[in-house]
């Protein structure tokens, strides 16, 4: 597996984006109630903000997750925790599975994606903050070295207009190092991992 990176746009994939967000396994990403309308006004604010920026990760051409990163400082994080210099913050949501399932996908799509993080000389420490309730994706951010610091609260994601609201997010603060990072890993997948896990998502 060859993974590439290109810049969300807006207009253009949100049909597709809108397709993995509205299922019912990205339940954590808040949007399964969205319109593609949504989608496109989320994105666009994303693309707009100077401090958040969103990827679509291709395999071979063909569109496989969705990477965001973006700056802790500027985020509702800087109330939780004392953002360090080099930290950078990452939402990931792997796409539905399209035909079989390949051995160990998930944790190579997260490995190259850490490995586009750290790709960046000033990037030192990558920040998640998952829902904690999301035990698969814990599973998978510990594979790739993260290591869960406390439960935090932040704001809850808008919710689209006429779906109910969460007031709040309970989210498991995590941080990886590029040494703890490097660290894990390995000439292949661990074989004892899924082909797939429904619940890939870091948001």
């Amino acid at each position: 597996m060859s993974f590439t990176f290109r810049p969300v746009d807006p207009l253009t994939d949100a049909p597709l984006l809108h397709s993995w967000v509205s299922r019912p396994y990205a339940r954590f990403w808040g949007m399964v109630s969205s319109t593609v309308q949504d989608v496109v006004e989320e994105y666009s604010r994303i693309a707009a903000s100077g401090h958040h920026q969103a990827f679509l990760g291709l395999d071979g051409g063909v569109p496989a997750f969705l990477m965001e990163r973006y700056q802790p400082g500027e985020s509702p994080l800087a109330d939780v925790y004392e953002v360090q210099p080099g930290d950078i913050g990452m939402h990931l949501l792997v796409a539905p599975p399209f035909g079989e399932p390949q051995p160990g996908f998930t944790t190579t799509v997260m490995q190259s994606v850490m490995s586009q993080l750290f790709e960046d000389p000033q990037t030192e420490r990558v920040v998640v903050e998952p829902d904690a309730r999301n035990h698969k994706i814990h599973v998978l951010n510990e594979r790739v070295g993260f290591r869960p610091e406390r439960v935090v609260i932040l704001p809850a994601l808008p919710a689209p207009e006429g779906s109910p609201a969460e007031t709040h997010k309970e989210a498991l603060l995590s941080f990886c190092t590029r040494t703890g990072f490097l660290a894990t890993l390995t000439p292949e997948p661990a074989a004892t991992e899924p082909a797939y896990v429904p619940a890939g998502e870091n948001r």
